[in-house]
């Protein structure tokens, strides 16, 4: 029975990550195949161990974001591959960035069960060499950073592969991480296109004052779908012209 419920707990957490918008109690007991008295008292034990689930009269319930990773939630090939990325992103990342995956790496380890503490410990999977050494940037990659998260619109300085020098006007969208060189995501005022900019070619970077129209997540799905058209081998090519 023990067992039955921590399945049906987890389930639930899962059902719950996949809905957009908050689902009443009748729908998600009819999709657990269980009656709504089990419903709410599982909501109950899941809010009690810390889940973020709200509800509301007449709306239903909807999992908020936020770290929520209780025992037995990872199993170890789970667990490898969280430690594959963050260790690659430490490997690869800035300093803000490298702290962060330290830091997310001590919150997951804090509530792995033994069994995936073992897997963390002595993973089976590794990032490979590092030292890659990316050019050094002028510009901080916490402007590009802060820039995307705010829809900002950046002026920049940019010098392409040819040393030719340009000042843009770019819309950021998001930062690319290759093994030679880390590059931004934009859309080019100056081209009417979406482009890509090596970081470390850009000499100077400030926010322009204004935010770009539209949803920074429909410019990059628009971004990538171009890119499957013209069936390019690597998403990422630094602007040329």
């Amino acid at each position: 029975m023990h067992v039955s419920r921590t399945t049906r707990l987890l389930t639930l957490l899962q059902v719950l990550r996949g809905k957009k918008r908050p689902v009443t109690a009748a729908v998600l007991a009819a999709e657990l195949e269980v009656s709504e008295r089990t419903l709410y008292r599982d909501i109950a034990e899941l809010s009690a161990l810390g889940a973020p689930i709200h509800g509301e009269a007449g709306i239903g319930y909807v999992l908020r974001s936020g770290l929520f990773l209780p025992p037995l939630m990872l199993n170890a090939d789970e667990t490898e591959a969280i430690v594959l990325g963050l260790r690659y992103v430490d490997q690869r990342g800035d300093e803000v960035l490298s702290q962060a995956a330290a830091d997310a790496l001590a919150k997951i380890a804090a509530v792995l069960d033994p069994a995936s503490q073992e897997a963390l410990r002595n993973p089976t999977l590794l990032p490979g060499p590092s030292g890659y050494g990316y050019p050094q940037n002028t510009v901080p990659l916490n402007v590009f950073r802060q820039a995307i998260r705010s829809q900002a619109k950046l002026q920049i300085d940019y010098s392409d592969a040819a040393q030719t020098s340009s000042q843009r006007l770019i819309w950021p969208l998001a930062l690319g991480f290759l093994n030679e060189a880390r590059v931004i995501v934009a859309w080019c005022e100056l081209r009417g296109a979406y482009r890509t900019f090596r970081t470390d070619r850009i000499a100077a970077a400030a926010e322009h004052g204004e935010r770009y129209p539209g949803r920074r997540s429909d410019w990059l799905r628009e971004w990538r779908k171009l890119m499957e058209q013209q069936n390019e081998s690597a998403p990422f090519t630094p602007d040329k012209n």
